[in-house]
């Protein structure tokens, strides 16, 4: 049976690749992002292929424009069965006493808060129809800190405590909780953390075969199609050269 699957994030990186995939899968989607026309881009491309797609255009950040948008929500678009938390970002990578206030504030209210917010808007429904499946996008930084990473590593490692904390308080429904948690891939990841700095975020890169949106999305709906009785409750995908969130392997 077809899913109604959210995707927060979804115009670019693992989002674009989940939206990708899940259509593939022949669901419908919800694609949330910041940028209209990238989402009316995204939605062109997936009706194409006879893909039911609804967007809409907020960040998460923003709680009540995020609430206006879900209880706006048209008629048979109400029931959300997927939600994959995908919205957030890194940015910068210097040491935890010369860090940037505003960008420690932007990874926060995103990954943190922003997740809290959706989490808050869709699940209710869900509980209630005892039925549904949140997939949280973590990190293998949510792990162990490394170098740099310090409020980044901060806010994934909230991610993982908050997707277990749910599991628990969920462990009385059907509903399935998944905390995904990715190494080293190859999106616009990078340039993001550096402000744009194509040339330094193409160094992380180097010497390695990163993962790619796809290998994330390709979990992400084996996960949410795993049998009723599966939870498939933590995924750590890495690069094959990759061992945890510090020690990379370049050739």
């Amino acid at each position: 049976m077809n899913k109604t699957v959210l995707i927060t994030g979804a115009t670019s990186g693992i989002g674009l690749a989940c939206a990708r995939k899940f259509a593939q899968n022949s669901d419908r989607l919800i694609l949330t992002g910041r940028n209209q026309e990238r989402l009316d881009d995204l939605a062109r491309e997936l009706t194409e292929g006879d893909t039911e797609v609804l967007t809409l255009c907020f960040d998460v950040r923003h709680r009540e424009e995020a609430r206006r948008q879900i209880e706006a929500l048209p008629d048979g678009w109400q029931q959300i069965d997927v939600l994959v938390n995908n919205a957030g970002l890194a940015l910068g990578l210097e040491p935890e006493y010369e860090g940037d206030m505003d960008d420690w504030e932007t990874m926060i209210d995103t990954n943190i808060k922003g997740l809290l917010t959706m989490t808050r808007l869709i699940v209710p429904a869900m509980v209630q129809r005892n039925s549904g499946h949140i997939i949280n996008i973590g990190s293998v930084a949510g792990d162990a800190a490394y170098a740099g990473g310090n409020v980044y590593c901060a806010t994934k490692a909230a991610v993982k405590a908050l997707t277990d904390g749910l599991r628990i308080d969920l462990a009385h429904t059907a509903l399935r909780v998944t905390n995904l948690k990715p190494g080293l891939v190859e999106t616009n990841f990078s340039n993001t953390r550096f402000h744009g700095d194509t040339e330094r975020a193409a160094k992380l890169y180097t010497g390695i075969e990163p993962l790619t949106g796809d290998d994330i999305a390709d979990v992400a709906v084996y996960a949410a199609n795993a049998p009723a009785h599966v939870q498939i409750a933590e995924v750590l995908v890495l690069a094959t050269h990759q061992a945890n969130g510090s020690v990379i392997v370049r050739k």
